[in-house]
């Protein structure tokens, strides 16, 4: 499934997912920039991608792909570990299998190898905007809405469910209803967002957490100085001779969660898997958890609903 470099984590239902992924959420036009890209990570390493309806990568990531197989890069789509996620607008029990249909369609894949519910929000049936307003914000139908994954999972179009951007208390009011629990949630996690409180109950139940923003950064920024001008995080970087990006990378690593790294720079692509065969120390380790901790997305408005 992976690169021998690169570890892979066992997720609850017993599917294995490597433990970096590439993230592919872009600000501006994605297209052939992410394509590219898609095809540079694949040659460096890489097999497992993340992308999502919202995003507008499915379609780009899927040629990618077809052009890996063409290419001789992979030798099927089996070695790659393909996750993509159920937007709020979809976010009904009765439109969740054809949104994934849809999603398969631009991908050109006949099954995900995870698919998450993207934020425990809907969002009104009238609403025709992809980003509804305030008022147009539901409740989610959690049973209804979790039924409709499980149903995806039985139908084969993708191998697991899970969930992104889940606090604990819709954690537990999904965990009520379940048949088959999320074995994931991707949630903002790094050195400046530790999520202590979700981590500890993350693992009490058996979901994974796999982290996004893992450097801080959101959409084309490559991280800010909250991570990459930290000074616990330079001076750590330094004692090991190591980037300050893979320093924040292995600590996730060493927190048993997986992550998604988002670079389009191949010699970035080739440093952020450059993280597994070192260490840090108990005292790095003491350092890092004396961080001030700040939550990237804190002052948006859908906050309410994931924190």
């Amino acid at each position: 499934m992976s690169n021998n470099n690169i570890p892979t984590l066992v997720l609850s239902d017993n599917h294995h997912m490597p433990a970096i992924g590439m993230g592919t959420f872009l600000f501006q036009s994605p297209g052939e920039i992410t394509k590219t890209a898609v095809i540079e990570a694949i040659k460096v390493g890489y097999r497992h991608f993340d992308t999502a309806s919202l995003y507008g990568t499915e379609q780009p990531l899927g040629e990618a792909i077809e052009e890996a197989l063409k290419l001789g890069l992979i030798g099927s789509r089996d070695e790659l570990f393909i996750t993509s996620k159920l937007w709020f607008t979809d976010a009904q029990p009765d439109r969740v299998v054809s949104a994934l249909q849809k999603s398969l369609g631009l991908l050109k894949l006949e099954y995900l190898d995870l698919y998450l519910i993207h934020m425990p929000i809907s969002s009104k049936p009238e609403s025709n905007s992809y980003f509804p307003t305030e008022d147009n914000i539901a409740e989610l139908d959690i049973k209804g809405v979790w039924e409709a994954m499980e149903e995806c999972k039985r139908l084969g179009l993708t191998k697991s469910i899970g969930v992104s951007n889940f606090p604990v208390r819709t954690l537990q009011s999904l965990l009520s209803v379940a048949s088959i629990p999320p074995c994931l949630n991707q949630v903002e996690m790094n050195p400046t967002c530790q999520q202590k409180e979700l981590r500890e109950y993350c693992k009490e139940k058996d979901i994974l957490i796999a982290a996004f923003s893992p450097l801080g950064a959101v959409g084309t920024r490559r991280g800010d100085n909250r991570i990459l001008g930290n000074e616990i995080l330079v001076e750590i970087a330094k004692s090991h001779g190591k980037t300050v990006a893979q320093v924040a990378l292995r600590w996730l690593h060493e927190q048993g969660v997986g992550f998604i790294a988002k670079s389009y720079n191949k010699e970035r692509m080739k440093q952020n898997l450059e993280i597994f065969d070192w260490s840090l120390t108990q005292n790095d380790l003491e350092k890092i958890s004396q961080i001030k901790q700040i939550r990237l997305h804190q002052d948006h408005p859908l906050f309410e609903y994931i924190a």
